[in-house]
């Protein structure tokens, strides 16, 4: 394992950096923003605008790596991320606040293609399932990890922000110190929807649904915690928590559904999501240990959806075609991501904090219902003829196109009969 890794290890350094720098400005700006009153939509916003900046990037980052090369491009993403960071610290302004999460997000996106781009460059057939294993877990690591981070500090004073600064700044150090070679063109993927739909409508819909549901906690779950009185230290640990409970039902979770129909797993998981939520609308429990433990409750069933779905879909594609039918549910997934905090932020205005929890649950029932029915039009492939689990991932929206080439999955399978001669 330590000679899969040592030639990439510079680079996941420099991963851990830029997440640890994301986990904690991502859950700092809603905190500061509850704190100076701004309003719910507002909050909402900020997600909505990261995420559409992240699509963006995702279509365009590439077309600008092409021209100035991934060195430079990397610096500047970098450099661009950083100066937003410390100036969201100095510019306290609600709109110019959603300006630049747009931005962050389109150079977020650009940063993580480039890391992942020469982390897939490194990678060899042998190496490839341990770099993505590990690249996942660092990026989990540092996004809960900045979290945590945010219970250290003064959220009203701008110590928090300097440090995200200093944290994106290490981030750029091991890449542009690197001599090796620039890695091939980023890829870039196109958003099929006819062709996602027909090859599984279930993972079509379900990945769109996801999609709403966590964008809308993942953006509102700092703001919903904080106007239920918890402190910054509390609301951390309980999106930590939610993060952590959700990488560690992945496996048992796909153990599951290798073992029977996917789409019957992703009902249960959705229905157990759901529950936990309205248990959260109609207790609106004042204990904070009572409080985090149903929040883990649902970070357990909600953040083990996505493979699950991405592996379903890929259950009725050929696998020449994992890239591209992955790639389109991730966009769509970022779709979902920039809808749900846009709908999440006026519903709690009206209804107030708790009823976050009521918009997951609506699209994890409508998630869980549609699976069920459409169990019932179309048959599963049968377990022996799948091939692998679905790998893990923390759902979020930190991945991106480039990602998926590191996945092995995406490598192409080898005659057995060629196999067999060599």
């Amino acid at each position: 394992m330590k000679r899969n890794l040592l030639p990439v290890l510079a680079l996941l350094s420099g991963v851990l950096f830029l997440f640890l720098g994301n986990g904690l400005h991502s859950l700092l700006l809603p905190v500061r923003g509850s704190l100076e009153g701004y309003s719910n939509e507002v909050l909402g916003l900020l997600g909505t605008s990261w995420a559409s900046g992240f699509v963006a990037g995702c279509f365009f980052a590439p077309k600008l790596v092409r021209r100035i090369g991934h060195v430079r491009a990397f610096s500047c993403f970098i450099a661009m991320i950083a100066i937003i960071a410390l100036t969201t610290g100095v510019l306290i302004d609600e709109y110019s606040w959603v300006l630049l999460r747009a931005l962050t997000g389109f150079c977020t996106a650009g940063t993580t293609m480039i890391i992942e781009s020469w982390l897939n460059e490194r990678a060899t057939n042998e190496s490839r399932g341990t770099i993505f294993s590990f690249y996942t877990t660092v990026t989990l690591v540092g996004v809960v990890g900045g979290q945590m981070l945010v219970g250290l500090g003064n959220p009203s004073t701008t110590i928090l922000f300097m440090i995200c600064g200093i944290l994106y700044c290490f981030a750029m150090l091991p890449t542009t110190l690197s001599n090796a070679a620039s890695p091939q063109p980023l890829k870039s993927v196109k958003l099929d929807l006819r062709s996602l739909y027909r090859n599984s409508p279930v993972s079509c819909v379900g990945i769109l649904l996801i999609g709403i549901a966590n964008g809308a906690y993942g953006t509102l779950g700092a703001v919903f915690a904080s106007r239920a009185g918890l402190t910054p230290a509390q609301i951390a640990i309980m999106l930590g928590i939610t993060i952590a409970m959700g990488a560690l039902a992945q496996m048992p979770a796909g153990k599951v559904s290798d073992m029977t129909d996917r789409r019957y797993v992703l009902a249960a998981l959705a229905t157990v999501s759901a529950v936990a939520a309205l248990l959260i609308v109609a207790i609106e429990p004042s204990n904070v240990i009572m409080m985090i433990v149903l929040v883990a409750l649902y970070g357990t069933a909600a953040n083990a959806l996505y493979p699950i779905a991405v592996a379903h879909a890929n259950d009725f594609a050929s696998s020449d075609e994992f890239v591209k039918v992955s790639g389109g549910l991730l966009l769509l997934f970022g779709i979902g991501t920039i809808i749900g905090p846009t709908v999440g932020g006026p519903v709690m205005t009206i209804l107030g904090p708790y009823m976050l929890f009521a918009v997951t649950a609506v699209a994890h029932i409508s998630l869980a219902a549609y699976a069920i029915f459409r169990s019932r039009v179309r048959a599963a492939i049968p377990v022996e003829d799948r091939e692998l689990r679905p790998a893990m991932t923390n759902g979020t929206q930190y991945s991106t196109p480039e990602s998926l080439q590191l996945d092995p999955r995406s490598m192409p399978k080898q005659d057995p009969a060629k196999q067999a001669a060599e």
